[in-house]
């Protein structure tokens, strides 16, 4: 930790970039995949070029409908959503969202999924030939999709996602992982054995909302993701723990809406966090939390955000 207070000019100009292992970003503020489309639905509201970085809505090989309606409902302090993937799949995507999207000035970070193995590594490839792409998150973690194989509750199977990917691209290559499991510590320690460049912690948690006047769940498929503030104390636990037993960058998601939020999962040990939930309600946060950053980052003696990641006390000491 540097001197407490620096300049006024020093602190507006402070070098906000992190480094996840091979994959630099300008400054740690995400926007998450699901939750920000494919960013032209939010021009009115964000200056893109000033952001960390865009994960746009996850694509799937082939073009998916989604579940049936009701897809989203409010829950206390959060949401539930089971959307289901819904995309035009990965060839329209390359062809006509991409293009755009790489036009931004920013890190685009490209969120893909599949229904059996091959497919991860198959979308890579074709990936890996488009220039100007700054990484690759794979969503092994959705809670509300039928079918395929369920890689991420899985260490060897969300190991073996990781490898083949990486073994058919350069990209670096981040791994999206679940909180519904016993632990998650054993996933972030397979993948990261298996090369991924960081971890985002965590997708959404399963739940369900129920109209029991009606006696019928609410959503049109049953069981759908939670997400928002009601899952933070969760999502900062799981980074805690994740930190302590891995040497692996994290990306921390879930129920970040303050700067206090994003304060609290750096320390905990996040090097990036992404804004998920927030962005539905309130689209110009992201510009927001990276304007009022370098002053909290000030506020704990340090000169940058590498000072503070993971700089949590847990001891305590007895009178």
């Amino acid at each position: 930790m540097k001197d407490r207070f620096l300049p006024a000019e020093v602190l507006k100009n402070m070098d906000l970039s992190v480094r996840l292992n091979r994959l630099q970003l300008k400054n740690p503020i995400l926007v998450a995949s699901g939750t920000f489309g494919y960013a032209r639905e939010m021009s009115a509201f964000v200056e893109f070029e000033k952001l960390g970085g865009i994960i746009p809505k996850t694509v799937t090989p082939a073009p998916r409908p989604g579940n049936p309606p009701p897809r989203t409902v409010e829950t206390a302090s959060g949401m539930l959503n089971s959307i289901g993937l819904d995309n035009d799949g990965f060839d329209q995507f390359v062809a006509e969202k991409l293009p755009w999207l790489l036009t931004l000035g920013t890190s685009i970070i490209v969120n893909i999924a599949g229904k059996c193995m091959d497919d991860f590594p198959r979308m890579a490839e074709v990936l890996d030939g488009i220039p100007g792409i700054a990484a690759i998150e794979l969503n092994i973690s959705c809670p509300n999709v039928s079918g395929g194989v369920d890689f991420g509750t899985d260490p060897a199977l969300a190991g073996q996602v990781v490898k083949s990917v990486c073994q058919s691209c350069r990209l670096p290559v981040i791994a999206k992982l679940t909180p519904n499991v016993t632990s998650v510590v054993p996933i972030a320690q397979a993948v990261a054995e298996a090369g991924a460049d960081a971890v985002s912690l965590v997708n959404t948690f399963q739940g369900m909302a129920i109209d029991w006047r009606r006696r019928r769940p609410v959503l049109g498929n049953i069981l759908g993701g939670l997400s928002g503030p009601a899952i933070k104390p969760l999502a900062l636990r799981i980074v805690w723990q994740v930190r302590r037993a891995v040497q692996v960058p994290i990306i921390g998601i879930g129920g970040i809406q303050s700067l206090d939020d994003v304060m609290e999962f750096l320390v905990a040990g996040a090097t990036a966090v992404q804004i998920g939930t927030a962005n539905f309600y309130n689209p110009g946060l992201a510009n927001q939390l990276i304007t009022e950053l370098p002053e909290a980052i000030q506020s704990l003696g340090a000169t940058g955000p590498g000072e503070i990641i993971g700089c949590l006390h847990t001891q305590t000491t007895s009178k």
